[in-house]
């Protein structure tokens, strides 16, 4: 039986059956019926950013915290052109998101109509810009194409990577007939790990897992874990993969820590001992292999994953890597096990260390031991670039059964504040975003959905009144002669507490201060703030900035 519906209920129907549970966007005259088609269902909620590159970054986040679709919609002109970053980063990172992007009706095209992005008569070409920022784009032209292009853009997206849909406004209101629904069906190619096994059968000595972003995307946790246990191997992560595997001071021996440029320097020692080097859904881009490309030129590297490594590798292909992971544990156990696999006598703890600072304010390692002390199993934590974010990729551990997610293929300021609220809608538990003041003053407001929703949103703010990464390449790159970098300071603490009335949120200018600031804050029943005063001259945990002997004398004299 079929029924006549309008396409926008269709999209929502749709949506639903594929696990959809919540859409980030915001309103506008040419996205408002998707959002009257969602007021009429009870197991979908829209969700009401306020503004299109957080709600990006929520949709971003919703997908990497449960391995399912993120969905975002914005309205036409301006508002759709501000998506443009954020699905620049799921792109970069292989995020699976649906981007539904309204447009003025299609009879006014290259007719001079307000916000025209048809292509035509000299406007915008939103097909040609999106095309660049994603892995399908599609403009709809008439009602009945939508049964076919809405599950091409899915799967296209499920496969990694955003997918975006142009509605006209006369085709989302447009009359489409749908038969039932039936549940998607899993599309990815899966790829034969056999020439992986093989290899892994032939190694004689210890063997080194790296780890990345496509066993989160891929919910393959426990399938790695079983590959570690069965080939007895050290797992490192990529920076943003930290939650993937066990983390070095939570009981696993195992856990070499994060590798590249906010990385522990012992992985490439433990590389450089192996009989062989697996990459587990990972390209290992220059951000995660800094330091460790002499290691992994004299050992065979072996990949499994979705897209080919950018060093030589052995590489299988794969759409879905817990299928492929869980082949590959069946070839390795039986008579298939592994024989002259060995387990290093011990393994290297080693971390970046960064010149000693005597300035204002609380040190980034201080505020990190204390927050790493105060956060409880199952936390998820969300972080953003910068000097705060080197720090807490390089030193706090991800939480047992919580998630860490770091946006690394833009590195787009700002991203945290709406990922966090992504994540926390999909996982309804306390999401810590950590930030700078520079990210802040980006997109930081997006704090008013999470209060506005109630979510259980702690943010914590390193605010050192700079955009202090860029201050420190100021220093040691141009002879500290000058600084665009520095801002007029700010309390943020004492002004988010002004502007949210019953907001908890405080500022924090002495370490003793700080744990009773970070437990209050989690322990509230909705978003806090907690901003932690630290200084712009403090050089970070990265290793750009510590490993050029010029630089390391420059910086040890100003300390």
């Amino acid at each position: 039986m079929v029924s006549t519906h309008r396409v926008v209920d269709h999209i929502i129907e749709q949506l639903a059956v594929h696990g959809v549970s919540h859409i980030f966007g915001v309103d506008g005259a040419n996205i408002e019926d998707l959002y009257d088609a969602a007021a009429l269902r009870t197991d979908i909620t829209a969700v009401l950013a306020k503004h299109e590159f957080s709600a990006a970054t929520m949709a971003d986040g919703y997908s990497r915290a449960t391995s399912a679709l993120g969905v975002v919609a914005a309205t036409s002109g301006g508002g759709c052109l501000n998506l443009v970053a954020g699905l620049g980063e799921s792109l970069a990172s292989r995020v699976p998101v649906l981007a539904l992007v309204g447009q003025p009706p299609s009879t006014m095209d290259g007719r001079g109509s307000f916000q025209d992005t048809s292509g035509h008569n000299g406007s915008l070409d939103a097909s040609a810009l999106f095309a660049a920022v994603s892995v399908y784009c599609r403009r709809i032209l008439d009602p009945d194409d939508i049964g076919a292009a809405l599950p091409e853009a899915v799967a296209a997206a499920r496969c990694g990577g955003p997918a975006v849909l142009l509605l006209p406004k006369d085709i989302q209101q447009g009359a489409v007939q749908s038969a039932p629904v039936r549940a998607p069906v899993n599309g990815r190619q899966l790829g034969d790990p056999g020439p992986i096994a093989a290899r892994l059968r032939r190694a004689h000595g210890p063997v080194t897992i790296i780890a990345g972003e496509q066993v989160a995307r891929d919910d393959a946790r426990d399938e790695l874990e079983r590959l570690r246990a069965t080939l007895r191997a050290r797992v490192a992560t990529v920076p943003d993969a930290k939650d993937v595997s066990g983390a070095p001071g939570l009981g696993s021996s195992s856990a070499l820590g994060v590798t590249g440029v906010m990385g522990h320097p012992g992985v490439a020692r433990v590389i450089a001992d192996s009989a062989a080097c697996l990459l587990v859904g990972t390209r290992l881009s220059v951000t995660a292999r800094a330091g460790l490309e002499d290691a992994l030129a004299t050992v065979p590297v072996l990949s499994l994953g979705c897209a080919v490594p950018y060093l030589p590798s052995t590489h299988v292909h794969t759409e879905d890597l817990r299928a492929s992971l869980r082949l590959l544990n069946t070839a390795l156990t039986g008579t298939g096990r592994p024989t002259g696999i060995s387990v290093p006598e011990r393994i290297p703890r080693t971390e970046l260390s960064p010149p000693g600072h005597h300035g204002p304010g609380i040190r980034y390692r201080d505020a990190i031991d204390a927050l790493d002390h105060a956060l409880p199993d199952g936390v998820d934590v969300v972080v953003d670039a910068g000097n705060s974010g080197a720090s807490a990729i390089h030193r706090l551990r991800a939480r047992r059964d919580g998630r860490f997610l770091v946006a690394l293929g833009m590195g787009g300021m700002g991203y945290s504040f709406g990922a966090g609220i992504g994540m926390c809608f999909a996982r309804g538990r306390r999401t810590v975003v950590i930030a700078g003041d520079g990210a802040f003053f980006m997109h930081g407001l997006e704090l008013h959905t999470a209060i506005q929703y109630r979510l259980p949103v702690t943010v914590v703010l390193f605010n050192n009144n700079a955009h202090a990464m860029c201050v420190t390449r100021e220093q040691l790159f141009y002879g500290d002669r000058y600084s665009y970098n520095r801002f007029t300071a700010s309390r943020l603490g004492a002004g988010l507490a002004a502007m949210f009335p019953g907001l908890p949120s405080v500022d924090v200018t002495t370490p003793d201060a700080l744990p009773a600031a970070l437990h209050s804050a989690l322990a509230a029943a909705g978003p806090s703030v907690v901003n932690i005063e630290c200084s712009a001259d403090e050089i970070p945990t990265f290793a750009p900035f510590l490993t050029n002997q010029e630089v390391k004398e420059h910086v040890t004299a100003r300390a």
